[in-house]
């Protein structure tokens, strides 16, 4: 699937689309950036962002470009995953996903022989000033397929 058609997707996808969450770009798999809007309905009660929306917006990317850059060979999952708040998100916030050729090198060597990789990858949800609201932690479960006989 084209990355385009993928954004497209995910902007429709039920949990992003009624949460204020949008897929700004989605680059060659290898570039995401993800808007999350302060609306009525995302804010807590002390009117800042909801904190499960701001970890629902960097939930899926991470393992959907790790899977779509390293192909069909790989098994990749979610393992772990935590938030760090920083400052109140006051206004719509911003994270970007870029993953690097040398990350895919480092995991294909690292599952070579079959054995399993956790890999962290860290993301900050920013305001569009800079301003930092968030730090997220995703662990993934990479392992290369087993060759079928």
């Amino acid at each position: 699937m084209k990355a385009r058609t993928m954004r497209r997707i995910l902007n429709a996808w039920p949990p992003f689309l009624f949460t204020g969450i949008r897929v700004v770009a989605l680059d060659d798999y290898r570039y995401a950036k993800v808007r999350l809007k302060l609306t009525w309905y995302n804010r807590n009660y002390v009117r800042t962002h909801f904190g499960g929306s701001l970890f629902a917006m960097t939930d899926p990317f991470w393992m959907i470009m790790t899977l779509k850059s390293l192909g069909n060979e790989y098994i990749v999952w979610d393992q772990a995953g935590e938030i760090r708040f920083v400052a109140p998100g006051r206004e719509d916030v911003y994270a970007e996903f870029r993953i690097e050729e040398s990350v895919l090198d480092e995991l294909r060597a690292a599952t070579a022989n079959g054995e399993k990789c956790l890999r962290w990858f860290d993301t900050d949800i920013r305001t569009a000033s800079g301003e930092l609201v968030a730090t997220v932690r995703k662990q993934l479960y990479v392992r290369r397929k087993k060759p079928k006989p």
